[in-house]
């Protein structure tokens, strides 16, 4: 294989892991031998991080009281609201988790590495807190209480964001959209924690760059981006047609095709039901009909499949979820995904050192300019 077919590592095995599997040919996506529709079907975001993290799908016992402690972790120390308070007003709402968790590993630093999965529900229980607490703050001039008893993380969020006990079809629709983004293998940002993870870095600073990771948006980001193309359109013949020009012009569509796909994405028509389920709810199937018709014209035009963040886009604004909050939500979830592979890459480690294929001048003679 030459370098140039290898560019990105493409097609590149990096490493061995027993996490999650992806099947290019599009008919699935598994988490540790499980199905990713079963999982979103008939699961909790909850019970699936506890199977990421620990290796078995937790047992009703081991559900309740994994959820307890989730629970009994979402509250900030107050030296973190503080670092919190100081962030600008501006600041990306990926650059406050990601501050945030640096912050954390500083104020409840990892010692040693049996905490390392304590770290890891820590952090997902307190992801939600830190990013809310930041926003009403700066937004509202408020200092939110972070300790909810909300039962989930998802209907914990959509409490602190909106202020009072959430819509149930909408944290059951978060939830399932949680599940959907908490691993996916050897993705670019679960493979920038391995390689800090490699170097016996402490947890805190393998989410840090995994987050740094995800901010840029070539890998986090196209559920904003999705959602900034259907809100441009009022109605489905006008987003053919919109759609149609922009194709026309080259433009890229974020929110279709997929690096390790290459039917379609598995998860993609598990969101797509929440979307719809969302919009009939509301009474309002403007943005699905819209949605649904720009995947047609992708389809037919260019061949090309909507990735999961497609139909997230609809699905997180239809429950009032600002855009700006869409990434930090595929961190939260993530996060579960991002540690498994912590631990994983912790209990068989080698350091993380590719080589590269040299392709400057050839060794020549120095010959000092500098003399007279």
């Amino acid at each position: 294989m030459t370098a140039e077919s290898n560019k990105g590592l493409a097609g590149i095995s990096a490493g061995k892991t027993a996490i999650s599997t992806v099947e290019a040919s599009g008919d699935g996506l598994f988490y540790r031998g499980y199905d990713i529709h079963d999982l979103a079907t008939h699961t909790s975001f909850e019970a699936v991080a506890y199977l990421l993290i620990y290796g078995e799908l937790p047992t009703a016992t081991q559900l309740s009281q994994y959820c307890e402690k989730l629970q009994s972790l979402r509250a900030l120390p107050n030296e973190l609201k503080e670092i919190l308070e100081q962030l600008p007003t501006d600041t990306n709402p990926m650059d406050v988790l990601r501050t945030g968790c640096s912050a954390l590993g500083c104020i409840e630093a990892e010692a040693y590495v049996q905490q390392q999965a304590d770290i890891a529900n820590r952090l997902m229980a307190s992801f939600t807190s830190m990013l809310l607490y930041w926003h009403h703050f700066h937004i509202n001039g408020k200092r939110i209480e972070t300790q909810t008893d909300d039962d989930s993380i998802a209907s914990h969020f959509l409490h602190l964001l909106h202020g009072g006990k959430p819509n149930e079809l909408h944290c059951r629709a978060l939830d399932a959209s949680l599940i959907l983004y908490a691993e996916h293998e050897f993705n670019a940002s679960t493979f920038a924690a391995r390689v800090t993870t490699a170097t016996l870095s402490d947890f805190y600073s393998a989410i840090t760059t995994a987050i740094g990771t995800l901010r840029g948006p070539l890998h986090g980001g196209a559920n904003e981006a999705a959602m900034d193309l259907i809100s441009q359109f009022k109605h489905p013949d006008e987003a053919e047609s919109g759609l149609l020009q922009m194709l026309s012009e080259k433009a890229l569509i974020m929110g279709f095709g997929h690096r390790v796909y290459q039917h379609c994405d598995p998860r993609s028509p598990v969101i797509k039901q929440w979307s719809k389920r969302l919009a009939e709810e509301a009474n309002d199937m403007a943005l699905f009909e819209i949605s649904e018709r720009i995947e047609q014209v992708m389809k037919r035009e260019k061949g090309m499949f909507p990735n999961l963040d497609f139909y997230s886009a609809s699905a997180y604004h239809l429950c009032g979820i600002p855009k700006p909050f869409f990434t930090p939500l595929f961190v939260i979830a993530r996060t579960s995904g991002w540690a498994a592979h912590i631990i994983e890459q912790r209990s068989d480690n080698r350091l993380i050192r590719p080589t590269a294929e040299y392709i400057g001048p050839p060794p020549r003679p120095l010959i000092n300019t500098q003399e007279s």
